[in-house]
C-alpha cells in the first residue's frame, strides 16, 4: 500500500511539473505575440550616385525599351511618360541598379514619426511625395504641384472623402482619377493628371496613375458624424516649403551636387513638430472606433 501511495504522490508531483510548465510556455507565447513587427522594407542602394544632363531624344534611342530606366528618369524629372518626350534635355543617373528611394530626397527613416501610424508629406520645393508608416518610407514619387499663379496652400491638412474618378472644381471637362480630396472648401487633393515636368495645377497635387492609385488605398477617409460634422479626421497630410518658379528647376542641380535636394530627418521634424499632437490625438480617435465587420 505504502508503495502504490508514494507511486501515487510521485505521478501527482509530476502532473503538477508538466502543467506549471505549460502555463508558463503559453505567458511567454502571449507576450511574444503582441509584439506588433514593424514595416521595414529592404531597399537596395545603388553602388554610386551621381547625374548629368543629357539630350531627351538622344538619350530614348538607346533607353526607351527599359521600363525599369525610365520609371526612374520620369520622377527624377517630375514627369510622365507623354510629358518625358516634350523636354529638350533631362536629368539621368549615371547607375540604375538602386532602387527608386535613393534617386529621390525623402530620408528611409524618420525617428520623429515614430508614433504616427501614417501620414504623407509633400514638398513644395522639391516636387515629390512621401508616405510613411511607423517613421519607415512606405513609398515615395514626383509630383506637380501648384503653379504660381494659383499655390497649393502648406500646413496641416487630413484627407477626408474619395473617388476613382471626379471632375475638377475648376473646369468640369478635366477628369480626375484616384482623386483624395483633403481640403474640402477649397476643393484640395492629390490625383493622378499630367506631369508637366514643373508646378502646372490649380493648386491640387498631381501624381502618376501608380502613385495616386496607392495613396488612394494607403489613406484613411474621414468618419463622419452627420451631414455637416466630422466625427474622425482621415490621414494626415503635411504640405511645406516654397517653390522658386521664376528659377530653373531643381533637380537640374543634381548634376554638380547629387545631394542638393536631400531632405533631411531634422527638417521634417521641424516640419511636423507643431501639427503632432493634434496628428496624435486624432489618430487616437480613429484607433479607439470599433471595427466593422461586414
Amino acid at each position: 500500500m505504502k508503495k502504490l501511495y508514494y507511486t501515487a504522490n510521485a505521478l501527482l508531483i509530476l502532473m503538477l511539473v508538466l502543467l506549471g510548465s505549460c502555463k508558463k510556455t503559453d505567458t511567454i507565447t502571449l507576450t511574444e505575440n503582441k509584439k506588433e513587427k514593424k514595416k521595414v522594407i529592404e531597399y537596395k542602394k545603388p553602388e554610386t550616385v551621381s547625374y548629368q544632363i543629357t539630350n531627351t531624344k538622344e538619350w530614348l534611342k538607346l533607353n526607351e525599351a527599359d521600363s525599369s530606366k525610365m520609371d526612374i528618369v520620369y520622377a527624377l524629372n517630375r514627369t510622365d511618360k507623354t510629358n518625358f518626350k516634350k523636354l529638350d534635355s533631362v536629368v539621368i543617373p549615371a547607375d540604375f541598379s538602386g532602387d527608386l528611394v535613393y534617386y529621390l530626397p525623402f530620408p528611409l527613416h524618420v525617428s520623429a514619426l515614430e508614433e504616427v501610424s501614417k501620414i504623407i508629406l509633400f514638398s513644395y520645393p522639391t516636387q515629390t511625395f512621401a508616405a510613411y508608416e511607423n517613421g519607415e518610407l512606405m513609398r515615395t514619387g514626383p509630383t506637380n504641384m501648384g503653379r504660381k499663379k494659383d499655390p497649393t496652400p502648406t500646413g496641416l491638412f487630413f484627407t477626408n472623402w474619395k473617388a476613382e474618378k471626379t471632375t475638377s472644381t475648376f473646369n468640369d471637362e478635366w477628369e480626375l482619377k484616384w482623386n483624395f480630396n483633403i481640403e474640402n472648401k477649397l476643393g484640395v487633393g492629390f490625383h493622378q493628371y499630367d506631369l508637366p515636368g514643373y508646378p502646372a495645377s490649380h493648386s491640387c497635387l498631381r501624381l502618376l496613375e501608380k502613385d495616386a492609385k496607392y495613396l488612394y488605398t494607403f489613406a484613411d477617409e474621414w468618419i463622419l458624424k452627420d451631414k455637416e460634422n466630422v466625427k474622425v479626421k482621415g490621414t494626415p497630410v503635411v504640405v511645406f516649403g516654397s517653390y522658386e518658379f521664376d528659377g530653373p528647376k531643381p533637380w537640374l542641380k543634381l548634376a554638380s551636387d547629387p545631394e542638393a535636394l536631400n531632405i533631411p530627418e531634422s527638417e521634417i521634424e521641424n516640419q511636423v513638430k507643431p501639427f503632432l499632437k493634434e496628428i496624435l490625438e486624432n489618430q487616437n480617435l480613429r484607433e479607439a472606433e470599433p471595427t466593422k465587420t461586414i
